[in-house]
């Protein structure tokens, strides 16, 4: 005989998630109307000027390569060693004038060896000239090959 009652309860397992969704959904609410307020906090009275002059678009500098391999910068064609003496001609006049830095976009066929695309890459850097993009075409693609 036992003195305490058995009994037909066994702990419960579970988790009620009720209160904690109820909880998290007040949180979002109060985080939902605070959050303009935390946004404009500090009041900015700025202030009036008169318009600027607009900026001038910087035209970059072209150099083509045809598919012989010979360059033309900005539809003029250069031998191969006055092309690092052209292109720092040009990075000293722009420095000045105090012109914004020089730009210069290859554009080459698809035809050219890489080894002539480094020599002029290398020509360019020699001048001075950080800035140096190229220019393909996706037109074609196909058709090229």
């Amino acid at each position: 005989m036992s003195l305490l009652p058995q009994s037909d309860y066994t702990p419960m397992s579970e988790i009620n998630v009720t209160p904690l969704v109820d909880v998290m959904l007040v949180l979002l609410v109060i985080f939902m109307v605070t959050a303009p307020f935390l946004l404009q906090a500090v009041p900015v009275s700025l202030p009036k000027t008169a318009a600027v002059a607009k900026l001038d678009p910087i035209k970059p500098v072209e150099l083509i390569i045809d598919a012989k391999g010979q360059v033309y910068v900005d539809q003029r064609q250069v031998a191969g060693l006055d092309l690092e003496d052209k292109l720092s001609a040009m990075v000293q006049k722009r420095a000045v004038q105090n012109k914004p830095e020089l730009r210069v976009q290859i554009k080459a066929d698809y035809r050219v060896p890489y080894g002539r695309i480094a020599e002029i890459m290398a020509a360019v850097s020699r001048a001075g000239i950080a800035r140096l993009s190229f220019v393909t075409s996706a037109e074609g693609l196909d058709a090229a090959h």
